[in-house]
């Protein structure tokens, strides 16, 4: 996908959308061993790097800091493997699913159940100009844009600065946010998830300072925990916030063609596509959540054309950073300066 690509483009596969479900259902069956396998190369090097980490706190700071910081990646996989626990994906029973998920939301400091909730409203409603505002990232339209007032276009400006969704937004979502069980707090069930994750963090904490000190909390704990966490949420971001992504009003709106149209194919090297867990085939996942992490490069092996449908490079994806606002006639995603050069 290119900044000069039209919708057109993407457009002439859309009647298919509905049609790729059977395709793709097809490849929903987890195989056990494979998944065991893929938590065993997860988990084992993310212990073994914390433990070296650990070791290394006796030698120089500045190698526990870059231990800690390799071991991010896989942090990143093991949120990963929880993503796929979440759809019920990664294992054949949901039960013993649901249950690794708990326990990889305490690694990851994400409450499982609440996150699952949220997760689905934002696959249940991807694209959905009416139902924005759980689960994704707020954008609004050229129109809502301008019928602010100054100072909440400056709000809503800041918030979109890369600053902080990159840089600020990470930290404030998995270490504090995370902590309640925001948008869901009527049902029991979610504060349940939040607060046992938070007292399961808490203890892992303690125990952390108490046997390491403070330098094992900010020097291992801190920068895999933020660095993780910050490639997640640009991984998020890309997947949905590109040029020619997917926005509809309710009447119009139809879930298999905003999980196709709405969502990138982002094209990266192999170790990096190992470390995301192939996330990057995000509109396969999108249109079929059920498939397996491990399964979503056979399916582009085994249809090529999935695989020409909103590729993004790294390079390309760069250009999405700067993208802001949803325009509701060019139907693409425009930048602040591009808005009010349109519509000044």
């Amino acid at each position: 996908m290119s900044e000069n690509s039209q919708p057109s483009e993407k457009l002439s596969v859309l009647p298919a959308a509905k049609e790729w479900v059977r395709v793709l259902a097809g490849y929903r069956d987890p195989n056990t061993l494979r998944s065991v396998f893929e938590l065993a190369v997860t988990l084992g090097p993310f212990v073994l790097l914390w433990i070296l980490a650990w070791k290394a706190l006796a030698i120089s700071y500045w190698l526990t800091f870059g231990i800690s910081v390799i071991n991010a990646a896989f942090l990143l996989r093991l949120f990963a493997i929880q993503h796929d626990c979440g759809h019920g994906s990664f294992l054949k029973s949901r039960t013993a699913s649901d249950w690794l998920g708990r326990v990889l939301g305490v690694l990851t400091l994400t409450p499982y159940d609440v996150w699952r909730s949220s997760h689905s409203m934002h696959h249940s409603s991807a694209g959905n100009l009416a139902r924005r505002g759980i689960g994704d990232v707020h954008t609004l339209t050229v129109a809502e844009y301008r019928d602010l007032s100054p100072r909440k276009r400056l709000m809503y400006r800041l918030y979109r600065h890369p600053v902080v969704l990159f840089g600020l937004g990470p930290g404030y979502l998995f270490l504090l946010q995370n902590r309640l069980p925001l948008g869901l707090m009527a049902r029991a069930k979610y504060w349940v998830s939040a607060m046992s994750t938070n007292a399961a963090i808490l203890i892992s904490l303690v125990l952390i300072w108490h046997f390491g000190g403070a330098s094992a909390v900010f020097l291992i704990f801190l920068p895999s925990t933020l660095l993780a966490a910050t490639a997640g949420v640009w991984l998020f971001y890309v997947q949905h916030q590109f040029e020619t992504t997917h926005w509809s009003v309710e009447e119009d709106w139809q879930m298999h063609e905003a999980a196709l149209e709405g969502s990138s194919y982002y094209v990266l090297p192999p170790v990096l596509q190992w470390l995301s867990a192939n996330i990057g085939i995000h509109h396969v996942h999108h249109l079929y959540a059920r498939i397996p992490f491990y399964r979503l490069p056979e399916v582009l092996r085994d249809h090529a054309d999935l695989a020409q449908i909103n590729r993004m490079t790294i390079r390309e994806s760069l250009h999405s950073a700067r993208l802001h606002l949803w325009d509701s006639k060019s139907k693409r995603l425009l930048s602040f300066t591009q808005a009010k050069a349109l519509y000044s």
